[in-house]
This record gives structure tokens, sequence and C-alpha cells, in this order.
């Protein structure tokens, strides 16, 4: 799935900011992983390209020798799910580079209240 970052903002911040990290593998082109447990595998890979990030979802390392790539879920509940929990980060900072406060645009936290205090 491929997300367009709007030109106001860097991809790499993005995707820091998204929590993936650097892959270092052997491959020429520069990669980040964001691990959906504490295994290796699944984990959302994400390649830059411009201003476009193009995401998937690797469910496993490949399993044939000699080749370094292999398939990755592009579409799904699950790279769907990722792909909008990484435009609301993008919303989020282009909320904070127009200098809004973080508060503003955040639902306000409700105050507990006893039973008791409900009716009087």
């Amino acid at each position: 799935m491929k997300i367009t970052a709007p030109l106001e903002l860097k991809p790499l911040e993005i995707i820091r900011r998204s929590g993936y990290g650097l892959v270092n593998d052997r491959s020429s082109e520069v990669s980040f992983s964001r691990r959906l447990g504490r295994d290796f595998y699944p984990r959302f890979h994400a390649y830059l390209n411009g201003q476009t990030i193009n995401l998937h979802l690797d469910q496993k390392q490949a399993s044939y020798q000699g080749y370094a790539k292999h398939s990755g879920e592009y579409e799904g509940e699950a790279v769907e799910n990722e792909a909008v929990r990484i435009k609301e980060i993008i919303t989020k900072l282009l909320k904070e580079k127009n200098g809004v406060p973080a508060d503003n645009y955040l639902e306000p936290i409700k105050k507990k209240r006893s039973f008791l205090s409900r009716w009087f």
C-alpha cells in the first residue's frame, strides 16, 4: 500500500515517529520495519521513495535459497489499519508544524466520578 507524504513533511520523520526502525540487510534499498510482537516476523516493512511510503506486511522470512526478496501482503485489514495509523500520525505532525498545541486536537479526558457524586 502506498502512502503519499505531504510536501511539508519528510517521509523519514513520519516513519520514525510511527515507530519504525532502520533495517540493516544486504539489499541496496533503505527500508524500515515495525515488529508486531517480540519475534522478528510478522512485521510491517516500509520503503521510502521520494514522498511515497511503500508499506507491506512480511509474514515470514524468505524460505528459498538464493533469493533475498519474498512476497509481502500489500493489501488486507492489517495493512489498511497500519496505513490509517500512519495517516493519523501525519495529521498530528502537520498540526504540530502549524503551531497547534497537541492538547487542542486530542479528545478531552473525562474525569471519573463516583457513583454518589452523580446524584448530588
